[in-house]
């Protein structure tokens, strides 16, 4: 079962325990403020009702800043805190790379399709 919430930035489906936190290509182009605002209601929505794991998929965005990390980050965070596990799918090879480079690729599990993730989590369709 798929449900939809968010900005339009974020888009956000349940996958029976899993929720997919889908950013759109546009939170390469946005301001900072903007990119904190959709974050704060990502995780506003998990706080709510808090998943068995999260799945960012990465696909649609090429890159990302430091602003982006941080959004990473904080759902890692929050995951944590109700003891949900949090992986990455899809990420390109630039982002793989930047990842790699500030040693978040051991933090969390880097998968080639969102699929493949779901299904890591034990979530279903």
């Amino acid at each position: 079962m798929s449900t939809e919430t968010g900005h339009e930035s974020f888009n956000i489906e349940r996958h029976g325990e899993v929720a997919v936190v889908t950013p759109s290509a546009k939170v390469e182009e946005m301001h900072e403020t903007m990119i904190e605002q959709a974050a704060r209601m990502v995780i506003q929505s998990l706080k709510a009702d808090p998943p068995a794991g999260i799945v960012v998929d990465l696909s649609q965005v090429t890159y990302f800043g430091s602003v982006f990390v941080s959004f990473l980050l904080r759902c890692h965070s929050q995951a944590r805190k109700h003891g949900s596990e949090i992986v990455l799918a899809g990420a390109s090879e630039p982002a793989r790379e930047l990842l790699k480079l500030l040693d978040l690729e051991t933090l969390w599990a880097i998968y080639d399709t969102r699929q493949e993730a779901v299904d890591a989590l034990g979530g279903s369709d």
